[in-house]
């Protein structure tokens, strides 16, 4: 199913690729020491590991400055504070500016759950130059991702069996199918990440961006949360509300649904993507390749899809694009207006008989390199979201709900409405319904909401506004398309943000930027 929150940033990342420190691991007691008073080691960034999603080391900036990386050693239980410590992965490009003008630092969250920020960070450094003059970037693995003691579930082999399953059954075979390849999954990463996985939870997270703060020297957190980001970024609001500085969250989770209402939201948020694409390719003087008409380009679709389902194409050998597989692929696609030429041709290529482009778009979705590598971005955000989530649905609820989820979206509802059985048979008991953000003291914090969104409905901006509580959440809308805002490069939004976070001027609540 499409990650809730992937962030475009690593989805541009990830397309990209397609078209040493050790890892940082579970460690002996604190004892009495202070973690707060540790000094970090920064060293030259090595290759990032096949848990953040392989590579090569970081370029330099373009200034000629290194990114240097550390580890950052923290409880691995936040309960025994003085028990085991885990180590979390750090990254860093020093403030650029003059030294008497630096703010602090400022720590960027990409979303997922389960990205690597270690990775994403320098990949897209270079737009966050202008927020280099003031500040010392940082961006993180959080615990249990990338090198922060990676959730480990199916191997490399397993995993490609588990993404060409059929993820959308339609009888009672298919359906006893799918929920046992989901089972040996979640039976899995107990077996190799049992250690961790009751401390993965964002409030976990939270706590240890507090440290961060702490040992980086910063009297407030500066906070820059892109999708998930925006919910981790709520949820220490909540904890630690006196501790905001200037925090901007794009692209922004709804902190008030449950599970199945934040897959509903997303059904729609899809499907008005989908929808979005169709009237922009046929909209244009040339003729769109995949459609006369917006309902002519959705109902070739449909009719792919409804082939997939009982005759695979030709993939990358020896893989094939399954019905799944293709739906992921196109759900990709929707991330970004600036993929859309890609879903053009990808489907082009389908209806020809080559489902090659499809696939690989489905392969940045679920963290697969060209080598056959997966990075851990799903097997950690399964664990997170489970962990964070207390409802656990079955096949016969999934099944009640199905009219409602296909009522939403055609392509994606039966798409949707199955991934929520991914919890069921989890070994950690999910924490609440939904995460608490409300922060009174807070700083207030500039939210920002894109109308085109898919993975993040617009409608999410707005609730997590409220949510923060008075005086907080400063309300911004982007008429756009994609996940997010900043990264669009839309001018309004970007001196909006850099305003806020540079000089501190607030914008007016309600300020819409087109």
């Amino acid at each position: 199913m499409p990650t809730p929150s992937r962030p475009r940033a690593a989805v541009l990342v990830a397309v990209a690729v397609l078209l040493s420190l050790p890892a940082a691991a579970c460690g002996d007691g604190a004892g009495d020491t202070d973690l707060s008073a540790q000094q970090l080691s920064w060293k030259d960034c090595p290759a990032p590991s096949p848990a953040q999603g392989g590579g090569n080391a970081p370029s330099p900036l373009p200034d000629g400055d290194p990114w240097q990386c550390a580890t950052l050693k923290a409880p691995l239980d936040w309960d025994k504070p003085k028990g085991d410590t885990i180590g979390i992965a750090l990254i860093r490009a020093k403030a650029s500016g003059d030294k008497s003008r630096r703010i602090g630092s400022l720590v960027f969250n990409f979303g997922g759950p389960g990205g690597s920020g270690v990775k994403t960070l320098p990949a897209f450094g270079d737009d966050y130059a202008a927020l280099r003059t003031r500040y010392d970037l940082v961006s993180f693995d959080p615990r249990g991702v990338g090198r922060s003691d990676p959730v480990l579930c199916e191997d490399d082999q397993q995993l490609d069996a588990y993404f060409q399953q059929d993820m959308t059954p339609d009888d009672a075979t298919e359906r006893a199918e799918f929920v046992d390849h989901t089972k040996n999954f979640n039976e899995a990463c107990e077996k190799n990440s049992e250690k961790v996985l009751p401390h993965v939870r964002t409030t976990d997270a939270a706590r240890d961006m507090d440290l961060m703060r702490q040992v980086l020297g910063d009297d407030k957190l500066h906070y820059f949360g892109i999708s998930y980001g925006t919910e981790l970024g709520g949820v220490y609001a909540h904890l630690f509300p006196r501790n905001v500085g200037r925090a901007v969250f794009d692209a922004v989770v709804d902190p008030t649904q449950t599970p199945e209402q934040g897959s509903l939201g997303q059904a729609k948020g899809f499907q008005r993507a989908l929808d979005n694409y169709a009237e922009d390719c046929t909209s244009k003087t040339e003729d769109c390749p995949v459609g006369d008409t917006p309902q002519d380009v959705k109902d070739r679709i449909a009719r792919l899809l409804e082939d997939l389902d009982s005759k695979p194409l030709p993939g990358v050998f020896p893989r094939e694009l399954t019905q799944s597989a293709a739906t992921g692929g196109i759900a990709q696609a929707l991330y970004s207006k600036d993929f859309w030429q890609y879903l053009t041709e990808g489907l082009e290529q389908a209806y020809d008989g080559d489902g090659r482009i499809l696939l690989l778009l489905s392969d940045s979705l679920n963290g697969r390199s060209e080598n056959g590598e997966y990075s851990n971005i799903a097997s950690a955000g399964v664990s997170i979201s489970c962990a964070d989530y207390k409802p656990r649905y079955d096949t016969g609820y999934v099944q009640e709900k199905m009219p409602e989820f296909q009522a939403t979206s055609a392509l994606f509802g039966d798409y949707l409405a199955w991934g929520l059985i991914s919890c069921t048979d989890w070994p950690v008991p999910g924490a609440a319904d939904h995460p608490d953000v409300s922060a009174p003291g807070s700083a207030p914090i500039l939210v920002v909401g894109n109308t085109g969104d898919p993975a993040t409905p617009y409608e999410g901006a707005r609730k997590m506004v409220g949510a923060l509580g008075p005086g907080v959440g400063v309300e911004l809308t982007y008429q756009g398309q994609g996940h997010g805002a900043y990264e669009s490069r839309n001018k309004c939004v970007q001196g909006a943000v850099n305003g806020y976070l540079l000089d501190g001027k607030v914008p007016a609540t309600g300020t819409v930027c087109s």
